[in-house]
């Protein structure tokens, strides 16, 4: 029957073999199917190479596989063929083997998620609107948007054409729609909103698919960053589902991403981890009142300011009920080494997460009490206030970290800020020359903080072992809690013994000064600022030294990492390294921003130190080219790499 079977799918597939037939007798009918397998292979590879390069191809949709079932329809029959005439251990060999591989990889290996700010899709169906003559949808409300964009949903009328007025933004955008429909379906995942803020965002995006020919959407996630969208997520979430057309359209399935990294820079560590917490118990009961499934997208990066810790420890620390034997999470690329990088790492990573996602569901983790929740909501606003007051109220600050960074050459400051460059303290303004991360460092090509991505923000402070974003706020929150009521006390030890959530809060941060040195961030101070931020300075580094005191405090330590000596002892024996590096990398900045500035040597060193230098100097003639002082750079790169690799952290 099957060899029957087989003959007849020879057939309706010699319209597509190519000269490869030709030798292939008839009589060979594996052969015969498996060069048509070949054949469509190598077409689906050209047509994607096209596309992705010069956005069309020539070879048509109907000689490729658009899926990854048509991939293994003549494979299984193939197999089946085999069993059917006696020969099952050739069909159990490596036919077997392939089989279960294209089942697991499909056609692209893995599946590549599109990820976009929203305003550029509000841009674009801006740039929409005015075409039609409808008017700015820019200046429109919520409202209005959800209004519109529905209509459109629910008509079938083609919004553009050719003609649409585009700026270089917006064809971006909608080019990237347009790949999207011809290439296979398999090759996609989700299409993330970053910076997501309302139902409209969600809309936007789904109409977009659908005016750009996407014959299988993807499906869309939203993804909260900022401390006030967090807020609104749950409302937002619940608006999408009450419309008839989307609770359609995702078939009682959503994933919705929560963003550490952004809420972080936003209002600090201490109480973005809460609002995040709050905010996943609140998108739970949303999607169970409408019956939706709710997947938990956990956009972390590598460093406790970003969200980042042990895996197993940061699943059970989650609320109850919101990982219901499922949940996405991301790795930083530049730690994926420490997880993935050999198979016995692979093995032992992806245990972790499977065994606390599985615990988490089995034994979840006790809910908050109410005063505990009275006391963190209390905590968290003196917090946010705090960590604000500096970071963005406080007029000396950007200043202050633009001279303790080393970013000199991602901003143009030249033409933002004048004068200011010449007195710049962390590295964060040289971040842009490293060839590390997929994105850029800022959102936007002007403007402070705000438009400065997670990633240099948190690079920078961790060059300097200052780790401002992750403490910043917390000994604020304890001491007004603690001179309040001293009864607070008690409380706040419970909390820490009893409460997973807390624990783990509080334990990232207990480790995160464990690798901090507030004497680098000084010298650093010394050397590359302006003498009248010194003070600002030391008042920096007295919130340090307070916050560390308070924080042992309510942990019931007496040291750093009283409860983990072995850690305690791997970064002892770091520290001596990157303290080194530190003062190589302080110096170097010095002598980039002002070439003028000799280190000046003790006598009974210059000899010896010149004398090995000699084989450097050599190395240094070969790149004359570099727009600093012969070696500088390359020092800098070179220190920024090994501190990040002394700290296991880089943004």
């Amino acid at each position: 029957m099957f060899m029957k079977a087989l003959c007849i799918h020879c057939l309706l597939h010699i319209y597509y073999l190519t000269e490869f037939w030709k030798q292939v007798p008839p009589s060979e009918p594996y052969r015969v199917i498996l060069s048509d397998v070949r054949d469509k292979l190598y077409n689906t590879r050209e047509r994607s190479r096209h596309l992705l390069s010069n956005g069309y191809s020539d070879i048509p949709e109907e000689v490729t596989f658009t899926n990854v079932e048509q991939f293994l329809e003549p494979l299984e029959l193939c197999y089946r063929s085999l069993c059917d005439c006696g020969d099952r251990p050739i069909a159990d060999g490596s036919l077997l083997d392939f089989l279960r591989q294209v089942s697991t990889f499909g056609l692209s290996l893995v599946r590549l998620d599109i990820r976009q700010e929203s305003d550029r899709h509000s841009d674009v169906v801006d740039s929409i609107t005015k075409h039609l003559g409808i008017g700015s949808y820019r200046d429109w409300s919520e409202e209005q948007r959800q209004e519109w964009l529905l209509s459109e949903l629910n008509g079938k009328r083609p919004l553009f054409g050719p003609d649409l007025p585009k700026t270089d933004e917006v064809a971006d955008v909608l080019d990237t729609f347009h790949v999207i429909a011809e290439l296979p379906s398999d090759n996609f995942g989700a299409y993330i909103i970053s910076m997501a803020t309302a139902p409209s965002d969600v809309l936007a995006v789904e109409l977009l698919q659908r005016e750009c020919h996407v014959k299988n959407p993807l499906r869309v996630v939203p993804l909260f960053e900022k401390l006030a969208d967090l807020e609104a997520a749950p409302a937002a979430l619940a608006r999408l589902f009450s419309i008839d057309w989307y609770r359609n359209r995702i078939n009682g399935k959503q994933e919705v991403m929560i963003g550490y990294s952004d809420s972080g820079k936003d209002a600090g560590r201490f109480s973005a981890a809460w609002q995040l917490y709050k905010a996943q118990e609140e998108l739970i009961k949303v999607a169970n009142k409408y019956g939706v499934k709710l997947t938990m997208f956990h956009g972390r990066g590598g460093t406790v300011g970003r969200g980042g810790g042990p895996a197993h420890l940061a699943i059970l620390s989650q609320p109850p009920d919101t990982i219901h034997g499922s949940l996405r999470v991301t790795v930083q690329g530049e730690v994926i080494e420490q997880s993935f990088g050999e198979e016995h790492l692979c093995f032992r990573t992806l245990q972790r997460f499977t065994s606390a996602t599985l615990e988490h569901g089995m034994h979840p983790p006790i809910p908050p009490k109410p005063e505990w929740r009275a006391l963190m909501d209390e905590m968290t606003v003196v917090a946010t206030q705090a960590y604000r007051s500096i970071v963005f109220g406080e007029p000396r600050f950007v200043e202050y970290f633009r001279l303790v960074s080393f970013l000199t050459l991602l901003f143009d400051l030249l033409d933002e800020y004048g004068g200011v460059v010449s007195r710049m303290a962390t590295p964060e303004l040289e971040y842009g020359r490293m060839n590390i991360g997929s994105r850029p460092s800022k959102r936007k090509p002007s403007g402070g903080i705000e438009s400065l991505r997670a990633i240099p923000w948190i690079f920078a402070w961790t060059q300097t072992q200052f780790h401002l974003p992750v403490w910043l706020g917390f000994g604020a929150a304890f001491k007004h809690v603690l001179q309040k009521d001293i009864n607070n006390f008690q409380t706040l030890r419970q909390m820490y013994n009893e409460w997973p959530f807390f624990r783990v809060t509080i334990d990232l941060v207990e480790m995160v000064f464990a690798k901090g040195d507030p004497g680098i961030a000084a010298l650093y101070d010394k050397l590359l600022v302006s003498e009248d931020l010194w003070k600002f300075g030391e008042q920096l580094r007295a919130n340090y030294e307070e916050t560390k005191c308070l924080l042992l405090q309510v942990a019931g330590h007496k040291d750093l990492l009283e409860g983990d000596p072995y850690l305690k002892q791997r970064l002892r024996l770091r520290h001596a390294y990157i303290k080194t590096l530190n003062a190589c990398q302080a110096y170097t900045l010095k002598r980039i921003r002002d070439p003028s500035y000799n280190v000046h040597v003790g006598p009974h060193l210059s000899k010896e130190i010149t004398e090995s230098n000699k084989p450097a100097a050599e190395l240094v003639r070969l790149n004359p080219s570099s727009e600093y002082a012969p070696g500088l750079e390359d020092t800098l790169i070179l220190t920024m790499k090994g501190i990040a690799a002394g700290m296991q952290n880089t943004g």
